[in-house]
């Protein structure tokens, strides 16, 4: 017995339906984040700079991993707050070198 047709099949991309849990966040993910968050209040280039480097790392990896590791938002926001702290501390110590030389 038919009560219709069958439904059309999902447009190409999509894959099956993924069921369970999701992938696991990269295992460096909340670091990166920490280190990213504490280089603009306080710490400045001690913290921007390693959450830069190791945040770049974990994207390739996440990338690389094809689904099977996550936290990609924790890494990526780790990442552009040690830009933005490494960015802010430079330009401190730009303000604080011009100040000083015109004294």
């Amino acid at each position: 017995m038919s009560y219709g047709t069958p439904p059309p099949p999902p447009p190409p991309g999509y894959g099956a339906p993924m069921y369970g849990a999701p992938p696991a966040n990269h295992k460096r993910a909340v670091l990166i984040l920490v280190l990213g968050i504490l280089s603009i209040p306080c710490c400045g280039l001690f913290t921007g700079i390693p959450a830069i480097i190791m945040g770049r790392k974990a994207l390739a990896e996440i990338d690389g991993s094809g689904g099977t590791v996550g936290g990609r938002g924790l890494v990526q926001g780790g990442y552009i707050c040690g830009i933005v702290g490494t960015a802010l501390s430079v330009l401190g110590i730009i303000v604080q070198i011009i100040i000083a030389a015109n004294r």
